[in-house]
């Protein structure tokens, strides 16, 4: 089976993470700013689409080379042996972007790509009027940095945030990849106990059930190259699935457990977990921050509160952050790791933190708190 230069996209921050989950799917990888580079055959696609829990996208690199006018993209976009990829019949979008480059109109970027493609296929399949793209999609993205360009084609189609199990939203819900990447900074066991005081819709338990089960993230969704009759042998998605199926483990015993204030965020949250099939595996409590307490020892709390973004909520934030502090700073054996874009957290929380972390949720520039806690053995 042939084999391919890899890419696994990644939000700002966590590439080192995704970097990780790679290696111990057994890639040997490249970590660079917003992606991992790796290589691997049609199954090692279809495998890490499956199973990176943090990741955004797997991309195949089609071609690398620097362009500052455009007969240098156009002709080195042409030399290209696209027809190795793409169908006769395949559509073949062609998204762009470009930075501190010379060429930085970006829709005429993708038209040019789009026009050597063309041509270099209409010559191949010795076709000389328009191609029919009527088969299935093959999403292109043309990239630019400082002239150096990247054609790649994306095997995830939707973003591999979209795991298939959120049946509905609350109002700043957290991608599950993010949720997965907390997870993960949290260095949790499944036989701890794990506690979101904040739950919203359940994105961090779920994610931390599908991680504790060894459950494979992408299992409930479809990806683009699994349409690829032209790349893909036949049966062999069906054989990954299967064996993801297999290694998963329900025999763990979990503690997980969400809570949340709000009575509806909680009922969205049991839907959601009964989405993903693990309604058994979390408890979903209504419970205010100020009213929960344990006795339990050697738990992770894991929680993104509000931000208080808006100047009218900052001061209930603000409580919340110090309600919080009085609470936890009770519980020396647990580990908190708290998600907020306030950058003043610690002064309202009483303590500061273990270490910080910067984080983008979404755009929007965050830092994980982290408090280490001492273990009772």
């Amino acid at each position: 089976m042939q084999k391919y230069q890899l890419i696994a996209t990644a939000a700002a921050g966590v590439e080192a993470l995704v970097g990780k989950e790679l290696r111990e799917l057994g890639y040997q990888t490249q970590v660079e700013n917003g992606r991992v580079r790796f290589e691997g055959t049609m199954s090692d696609v279809l495998r890490t689409n499956l199973w990176l829990r943090i990741a955004d996208r797997v991309k195949i690199v089609v071609g690398e080379f620097d362009a500052r006018n455009f007969d240098e993209l156009f002709e080195q976009t042409k030399a290209l042996a696209w027809e190795d990829l793409l169908p006769l019949d395949a559509n073949f979008p062609v998204e762009g972007k470009s930075h501190h480059s010379q060429l930085h109109h970006v829709p005429t970027v993708q038209a040019m790509v789009k026009k050597a493609i063309v041509e270099r296929l209409s010559q191949v399949y010795h076709r000389r009027t328009r191609l029919p793209e009527t088969g299935a999609t093959y999403p292109l993205e043309v990239a630019i940095a400082k002239d150096h360009v990247l054609l790649t084609l994306d095997t995830s189609g939707s973003s591999l945030f979209k795991r298939g199990y959120r049946q509905a939203k609350g109002g700043a819900p957290l991608k599950e990849n993010l949720a997965a990447a907390l997870v993960s900074l949290a260095h949790w066991f499944p036989d701890n106990p794990f506690v979101d005081p904040v739950c919203g819709s359940g994105t961090i338990p779920i994610e931390a059930a599908l991680i504790g089960y060894n459950i494979a993230p992408g299992l409930n969704r479809e990806f683009a190259a699994e349409r690829w009759v032209n790349l893909v042998p036949a049966g062999l998605s069906d054989d990954l699935r299967d064996a993801a199926l297999d290694a998963a483990n329900y025999d763990v015993e979990l503690d997980i457990t969400g809570y949340d204030i709000d009575g509806q965020m909680i009922e969205i949250a049991k839907a959601n977990a009964r989405a993903a099939g693990l309604s058994q595996a979390i408890t979903f409590k209504q419970l205010a921050v100020k009213d929960w307490h344990t006795d339990k020892l050697n738990g992770i709390l894991v929680a993104n509160p509000p931000y208080g973004e808006r100047l009218s909520d900052l001061a209930s934030v603000r409580e919340l952050y110090r309600q919080m502090g009085q609470l936890y700073r009770a519980m020396p054996t647990w580990s908190k790791y708290i998600l907020t874009a306030d950058l003043e957290f610690e002064t309202y929380y009483g303590a500061p933190a273990t270490k910080r972390r910067k984080l983008y949720n979404g755009a929007l520039r965050t830092d994980l708190f982290q408090y280490w806690g001492k273990k009772q053995r």
